[in-house]
């Protein structure tokens, strides 16, 4: 099921990734690559079908070029935890070791580009800018990874599900267009924010109520983008 959010405040520019304390640094973009591009191959997935198996040996790296990619992992009793969603232009598998801790699966179906990760590694060797920016990329992963931990542990179910709406505004690039699909499901959402998904329809019917957005089916309307924000920088304070 898509998701549509549609904002009516476009004159309302806000600097997101500065407000919204639970908006995550988005993945490594594509222009890291350089001269890796003549060297991918081209590979398809439909929705819901497994890219990369947890615990699987990390051979490769991928670059989406169309659809949308969610990072899963289970736990040993069978719960699922989102990591992230990697839309077009962003990479995903880069950062692994040996093997994957958390597994990728097609949201969508998707197009990628698959770079080997022995001429990934090579190249970082060879050239000693690749090499450094991939040190930048590690850094923007462990800011990421703990502005995660503040989320899950210090905001409340309101301000995760408002800050995963300015998040996925930011990070589609909905100020420059009128209309977005969000590709995932309120089940993905839920995992992503570590919520049940009757929580999140709960926090999404709540804003409605306050008149920060609509929900019409599918579609979501965002009325009041700076009340959004509001509700999404919010901290809990023990």
């Amino acid at each position: 099921m898509l998701t549509t959010l549609q904002a009516t405040d476009p004159g309302s520019r806000l600097a997101i990734g500065a407000v919204a304390a639970g908006v995550t640094q988005m993945p490594p973009k594509a222009d890291v690559l350089g001269s890796l591009k003549p060297l991918a191959a081209i590979v398809r997935f439909d929705r819901d079908e497994e890219i990369v198996a947890q615990g699987g040996k990390a051979a490769y790296c991928y670059l989406v070029v169309s659809g949308c990619v969610r990072t899963v992992r289970l736990s040993e009793d069978g719960r699922r935890q989102v990591g992230e969603f990697v839309f077009p232009g962003e990479l995903f598998g880069w950062e692994a070791l040996d093997a994957h801790d958390f597994g990728a699966e097609a949201v969508t179906p998707v197009t990628l580009h698959r770079f080997a990760r022995l001429d990934f590694d090579g190249l970082a060797d060879r050239d000693h800018g690749f090499a450094r920016r991939l040190r930048e990329l590690t850094g923007i992963q462990v800011r990421a990874g703990r502005d995660r931990m503040f989320r899950l542990g210090r905001m409340s179910a309101c301000e995760r599900v408002a800050s995963f709406l300015l998040e996925m505004t930011e990070r589609m690039n909905l100020v420059d267009r009128p209309s977005i699909e969000l590709p995932m499901c309120r089940t993905d959402m839920a995992d992503y924010l570590g919520l049940t998904i009757e929580t999140v329809c709960r926090e999404l019917t709540q804003l409605r109520r306050d008149g920060t957005i609509a929900v019409e089916r599918t579609k979501v309307t965002i009325l009041d983008r700076r009340a959004l924000a509001a509700a999404g920088c919010r901290r809990v304070i023990h």
